[in-house]
């Protein structure tokens, strides 16, 4: 009897999933795999052609690949490929038979690409679907695979197996189902802020714009010349800058002074500011000097203490028991590239460098007056509390100073990131993804609610992207360029919105900041970050019945209340936890959605990616549960869901 696997989902996380699959088969698998997704396979929706080629990765084409290698801490083969340098490299030299690139943009693009370039979404929508093409073609001659241009409207339980219903109207039968999405839309939660200022702003005639991916914005509605408060300074606010400035006919002008940007006329106003004040700190380009990078704090041995239950029962807190030791390993992989380096620039050893970060806590001001008696430059000194929040504590005289330091701070960014001669941030970069993969060896049940439901995916995450995922330098230099035009403009830190009703010109939103006086106001705000990955609320139809109906979401106590997060539980392997407590034996789920740490989707070469290390496991789970699905348990009455009868 064939088993039969589907798989919800077609972007690069789940054609990442079945390469892991497919790798993991041999020719006797007698295995029929159905892909279902409404958008193109490999691509997806975030990836896909369709959409602004001024949208960009904040990745170097170097820096991408969705095939494993030597790195990997996996159990089912390495599958060796390319990264998408080497892809385009080799589409030029005519290598790839199978790759035709018929926009004439892309292939443009593709030919002039070099390995720190940041390649557009469009170019590498063509190499994710290529890699799904590939994928398929491998599979062996037991395994079928089929794709769907369709979405998943509901998964049921129809007697010892389960029925997949689509949008269509068809259905598709399953031994197993596997969600495999990333991230989606999500509608804000009934009293939720973003929900109660989208009902406030209604009432007051005002327009806002929610959460949500940019490239789905309708951004036609915003007129020229308007005032527009953008609250929000990551990659989402940074590719809304974009489609509001060059994707309305403005350009970049390179000359003796720097970039200059040259209005089309058509641009609003944007005031700009978040929580930090800040953008995303820019993509370092600079090469290491020093000795190699290595976990000194998050070591195998610390990790492990740390994932063993303690003889007390007590649960880790990330703050409590986490985060020092990030903030120590961080100092450490800043101060070996300074010290081995630039031995030229310090006036002692990385041995006694060392010697200090292994005694003192990362606060200590002992610790930091140490070290500056031993490095003279402050440019060359690291201050993690100022890392995170550089206009803490600042007080500005107006707007005007507010703006001001921003911009500073931008300058500043750019040269500690990009300069050659301060690579001590290509340390600081390879510290924090370490222990970013440190962390994720620690098994989900040892942290305690708090940290499960906010200050891993919220606090830990944001901070990561914040410091080794922002944008790439070129457009923190576009953002500089566009605020000497007078199309930007920064708030400051803390920013607060409130609906003024009572405004000499009418109602609008008022934008302040408490590091300085005064208000900034506007009819439209833009709240320029992704939605939360929300499977309760999500806008697919079969991720809100896994939540609601099949799954368990994360629930955490906080005081007197439980609030519910609505991130799917599921174990190490990717199985589903039932409402009872226990784990379905059939349905799967990977991706931000669920209460694994997010290991994002395609990555970086040679880098033992966390996202290959899910995907292999998961795949090989899946691969278990269908050699034994034939004749097996009736999971669905064992689950308590209702059956539905075929006819």
């Amino acid at each position: 009897m064939t088993s039969r696997l589907v798989i919800v989902g077609g972007g690069p996380r789940a054609i990442m999933l079945l390469e892991r699959i497919v790798a993991r088969a041999d020719a006797a698998s007698d295995l029929r795999i159905d892909l279902v997704d409404p958008h193109p396979l490999g691509a997806g929706r975030i990836w896909r052609r369709a959409q602004s080629p001024l949208l960009k990765l904040n990745s170097m084409a170097q820096d991408v690949t969705v095939f494993t290698d030597e790195t990997c801490s996996i159990e089912g083969p390495v599958v060796a490929g390319p990264s998408l340098i080497e892809w385009a490299q080799s589409w030029r030299e005519g290598l790839l038979a199978d790759v035709e690139i018929d926009d004439e943009v892309v292939a443009t693009e593709a030919r002039a690409l070099t390995a720190d370039a940041f390649p557009t979404r469009r170019l590498q929508s063509f190499y994710l679907e290529w890699f799904a093409r590939r994928v398929v073609a491998a599979a062996p001659e037991g395994v079928v695979i089929r794709t769907h241009i369709d979405e998943v409207t509901e998964v049921r339980a129809v007697g010892a197996e389960w029925e997949v219903a689509l949008a269509s109207g068809g259905t598709l039968p399953a031994d197993a189902v596997v969600y495999a999405i990333g991230h989606v839309a999500s509608a804000p939660a009934a009293g939720s802020p973003t929900a109660v200022l989208a009902d406030a702003a209604r009432r007051a005639g005002l327009d806002y714009l929610p959460p949500a991916f940019t490239a789905d914005l309708d951004l036609d509605a915003i007129p020229a010349d308007a005032d527009v408060i953008v609250r929000g300074l990551g990659l989402a606010a940074v590719d809304l800058v974009v489609l509001l400035t060059q994707g309305r006919g403005g350009r970049f002008e390179r000359t003796a002074d720097g970039l200059r940007y040259v209005p089309s006329g058509r641009e609003p106003r944007l005031h700009l500011g978040s929580r930090r004040g800040v953008p995303y700190r820019s993509k370092v380009s600079s090469q290491l000097r020093g000795e190699a990078p290595r976990r000194e704090v998050l070591t195998p041995t610390a990790i492990a203490a740390l994932a063993a239950p303690g003889d007390d029962g007590r649960l880790l807190d990330f703050e409590r028991d986490a985060w020092p030791l990030i903030a120590g390993e961080l100092l450490h992989g800043h101060y070996r590239e300074l010290f081995t380096g630039y031995p030229d620039r310090v006036a002692g050893t990385w041995a006694q460098a060392r010697a200090l970060l292994s005694t003192h806590a990362w606060d200590d001001p002992a610790l930091h007056a140490a070290l500056a008696a031993l490095v003279a430059d402050p440019l060359d000194r690291l201050d993690i509390a100022a890392l995170d929040r550089p206009l803490a504590g600042a007080v500005f005289r107006d707007g005007d100073d507010a703006h001001d330091a921003v911009v500073a701070h931008i300058r500043g960014d750019l040269h500690l990131r990009t300069a050659p001669e301060r690579s001590p941030a290509q340390g600081l970069f390879f510290a924090i993804l370490l222990s970013f993969l440190a962390l994720s060896e620690i098994p989900a049940e040892r942290w305690n609610a708090r940290s499960r439901a906010d200050l891993l995916p919220v606090r830990w995450h944001t901070f990561f992207s914040y410091v080794a995922s922002g944008p790439p330098a070129h457009r923190l230099e576009e953002l500089l360029a566009l605020a000497d035009a007078g199309i930007v403009r920064f708030l400051g830190p803390d920013l607060e919105i409130a609906i003024d009703a009572g405004g000499p010109s009418g109602a609008s939103f008022a934008a302040s900041s408490p590091s300085r006086p005064g208000a900034t106001r506007a009819r439209t705000l833009v709240d320029a970050w992704l939605p939360p990955s929300d499977a309760a609320t999500s806008d697919s139809a079969a991720l809100r019945q896994l939540a609601t109906v099949h799954g368990t979401v994360l629930r955490v106590a906080d005081g007197e209340r439980t609030l519910t997060i609505g991130r799917v539980v599921v174990d190490a392997d990717g199985r589903v936890r039932r409402t009872d407590g226990a784990v379905h034996d059939a349905l799967f789920a990977i991706g931000p959605f669920t209460s694994h740490p997010e290991g994002g989707a395609f990555t970086r070469p040679r880098s033992d990616a966390l996202s290959f290390r899910q995907t292999d496991r998961v795949a090989g789970a899946l691969l278990a549960r269908l050699a034994g699905s034939r004749g097996g348990p009736r999971e669905a009455a064992a689950a308590g869901i209702p059956e539905l009868s075929r006819s």
